[in-house]
């Protein structure tokens, strides 16, 4: 049976199984969230992705702080930084921090990546094989170490100052194949790369589920970690194909784990369409709950998303559930910029009702607000907590100050709620 709910009602579900269900505790002597609920909300969401700008904050902190509030950001260095800490990285969804009793499920990704590389004889492992070997064999000397550490002449950058060196190109490729895991990271962010068997607990080492068994354990937990959606919005949690999530889903429908589901039409025909997926909103989409997903009647939550965070990463999505069409503009010249160069979607209870374009000046001590915009159907007092919002982001950053620039439409009201200086927008 087939059932019906409302578009409202998926987004609570969508919010509530990202964790988003409860607001932080605003007690001031309650104590900031530690590295036990820090771990535990990794865990929850199964990935962070990690992104190397910082014109703000490193994406993998922000998700954190939209879902727990205020938290010292050494305490998720603790187990993002550290071998041994529970988390590692690998292509979880894009390059992300994960459980590191996930990384065995990710074996088979490790295997078709390095048997494409074998097929391809323009791949750079073709012409680098004894680089590979000496790569392999100076970490099991010397230990873990970045690749910035690692002395051969083929250290050196070539081209542009972007430009990776052949030892990173082929630590890289060593650890797409799985030959070579992450064991933390540098203070400047810099990736340690190790042997597994210099820190991996044997048990992970030992465990080498089949593809089937581990895109089944994925799938489960993506649609878990979503709550709700089309195959294609479960599939891209993980990055997985399509097909094989597709045969899960069935699995976990006769397992009575996933319950299919439509959304009802609102008689909008811009928000059926986005609803749907649809441009003529005829016939909406299948979609999937999880057994097991809360249902709120209400989110009484505001946040600020990274642009790489769950309930916004899969762009189609975000457009059928929150009618937010959201594309990050940093690799877009600035003249051709719409809404700014880091946006952030404002999550305002169960709406995205408004984007803010933000940077961190570090040297003046200001959270720059360089653009603001209000979205259709957001809250009458949208505004005022949007300025909350930012005053809880700079508290949290240490900045002094908040200035508000001059562009988008939501700048003016903005600035004379905050009473904040003003600069002009680049």
């Amino acid at each position: 049976m087939t059932e019906t709910i409302s578009l409202d009602a998926a987004r609570r579900i969508a919010l509530a199984a990202q964790g988003f269900q409860a607001a932080p505790s605003a007690d001031p002597g309650r104590p900031a969230p530690g590295v036990r609920s820090l771990g535990a909300l990794v865990h929850r969401l199964g990935v962070l992705q990690i992104d190397s700008v910082n014109v703000l904050e490193r994406s993998h902190y922000l998700p954190v702080f939209a879902r727990l509030g205020a938290y010292a950001t050494a305490d998720l260095d603790r187990l993002t930084h550290r071998a041994g800490s529970g988390l590692i990285e690998y292509w979880g969804h894009e390059a992300t921090f994960m459980p590191v009793s996930s990384w065995p499920l990710w074996r088979w990704k490790m295997s078709a990546r390095r048997a494409k590389a074998a097929a391809d004889p323009s791949h750079w492992s073709h012409a680098n094989g004894p680089m590979l070997d000496w790569l392999l064999d100076d970490l099991a000397a010397n230990g873990p170490q970045p690749a910035s550490a690692v002395e051969h002449e083929a250290s050196v950058r070539r081209g542009p100052w972007w430009g990776w060196s052949d030892v990173k190109t082929g630590l890289e490729v060593l650890f797409a194949w799985g030959l070579v895991v992450s064991a933390g990271r540098t203070p400047s962010f810099e990736r340690i790369y190790a042997l597994p068997e210099q820190v991996l607990p044997s048990t992970v080492i030992d465990a080498e589920p089949s593809r089937q068994e581990a895109i089944s354990s994925l799938v489960s937990h993506a649609l878990r970690a979503t709550g709700i959606g089309t195959v294609s919005d479960i599939a891209d949690y993980y990055r997985l194909p399509v097909a094989d999530s597709r045969r899960v889903i069935d699995d976990l429908v006769d397992a009575g784990v996933a319950l299919p589901a439509t959304i009802r039409s609102t008689g909008s025909a811009a928000t059926d369409s986005a609803a749907t997926g649809s441009s003529t909103a005829a016939r909406p989409r299948p979609v999937w709950i999880h057994r097991d997903a809360a249902r709120p009647r209400r989110i009484r939550r505001d946040a600020l998303l990274s642009p790489f965070d769950p309930v916004v990463w899969t762009r189609p999505r975000a457009e059928r559930l929150f009618d937010f069409h959201y594309r990050i503009e940093i690799y877009t010249p600035a003249p051709k910029r719409v809404f700014g160069y880091y946006v952030l979607p404002v999550l305002l209870d169960g709406v995205v009702g408004a984007r803010v374009d933000l940077k961190s000046d570090r040297a003046t001590g200001r959270l720059l607000v360089q653009s603001a915009w209000l979205e259709p159907g957001a809250p009458a007092d949208a505004t005022d907590r949007l300025a909350s919002l930012l005053r809880d982001l700079a508290d949290w950053q240490g900045h002094g100050e908040i200035s508000v620039g001059s562009r988008g439409g939501g700048v003016e009201a903005l600035a004379a709620v905050l009473r904040a200086g003003r600069h002009e927008s680049p």
